[in-house]
């Protein structure tokens, strides 16, 4: 969580609500990368809620950042993969500026205990069991508040499966 994501849960102020603030703040400051990515992140948002049809919540909100930084991962690494450099920095610039509004990711240990925790409680024995795993250990991580990459959920949850 960034430093000042404290400070407005504090007073109140929504995940959405900060991004709207903040693309304000970046677009008198003239800051053009942040204020590219801010608008891309509302955006996203908006389009997020007409398509539910009622407000987004932070939880619903993170998931929707969560969708763009993995687009931004992905792109950047096909740029280095194709020997752009410069395209792959700019997006690296631009996945820095979206995980100052995400809460910090789990470390591969915490993810390993969940998924042992959800193996036990599942009483998975086998690879077949892979899907009710993967639901348990989510379920947890996501209601711990933490964030978790589903993709290292599933590595670790395949490695201990077999």
């Amino acid at each position: 969580m960034r430093s000042g994501a404290l400070v407005d849960i504090l007073w109140g102020m929504s995940l959405t609500e900060r991004i709207t603030s903040d693309l304000t703040a970046a677009m008198k400051a003239r800051d053009a990368l942040r204020t590219s990515v801010l608008r891309m992140a509302k955006s996203a948002l908006k389009n997020r809620e007409i398509d539910k049809h009622a407000p987004l919540d932070d939880a619903e909100a993170v998931k929707v950042l969560q969708g763009l930084l993995r687009q931004r991962e992905d792109s950047a690494r096909q740029f280095e993969q194709g020997h752009r450099p410069e395209l792959a920095a700019k997006e690296t610039a631009e996945i820095a500026v979206l995980r100052t509004y995400l809460p910090a990711e789990m470390s591969e240990g915490e993810i390993a205990a969940a998924v042992e925790k959800a193996i036990s409680d599942t009483g998975a024995t086998s690879a077949k069991d892979l899907g009710k795993v993967m639901k348990a250990a989510l379920a947890s991580l996501s209601a711990s508040g933490q964030a978790a990459d589903g993709k290292k959920v599933n590595e670790i949850a395949r490695r201990r499966l077999g």
